[in-house]
């Protein structure tokens, strides 16, 4: 049952540091209004650089979760949406969401609590 478990964490973690970090989040939702372009994920998602958008995208087409377009014009069009498999991620993500909107002021209650507090507590190597 333990190897089991062990093994399902190995294969499951790369996958999961890839899908749940902030800019995939905020990609999947963008791409959960329809088929977008570069330009307009760009916009949308404040914050994120043009490389970290362009990485992203390319692992989440290679996980199967988004497809890329091209359209055969000068210049090219290429646009973005999401699988069937990027939709079944909506709902978890949603969730998610939910949860962290719901327990902001908790989360920065304890971080207070947890940065206010004496740290001579903790074990130290000699």
């Amino acid at each position: 049952m333990l190897a089991r478990s062990l093994y399902r964490c190995s294969t499951t973690l790369p996958m999961l540091e890839h899908i749940a970090n902030k800019w995939t989040v905020l990609i999947v939702y963008a791409l959960t209004q329809g088929k977008k372009r570069y330009s307009e994920l760009k916009q949308q998602i404040v914050g994120i650089s043009p490389k970290m958008l362009i990485q992203n995208l390319r692992n989440l087409e290679r996980y199967g979760l988004i497809e890329r377009e091209i359209y055969p014009t000068v210049p090219p069009r290429v646009e973005y949406s999401l699988t069937p498999l990027g939709k079944s991620l909506v709902e978890p993500l949603a969730v998610l969401g939910e949860w962290a909107y719901r327990h902001i002021l908790d989360v920065k209650a304890a971080m207070e609590q947890y940065d206010n507090s004496p740290k001579d507590d903790y074990w130290e190597p000699k």
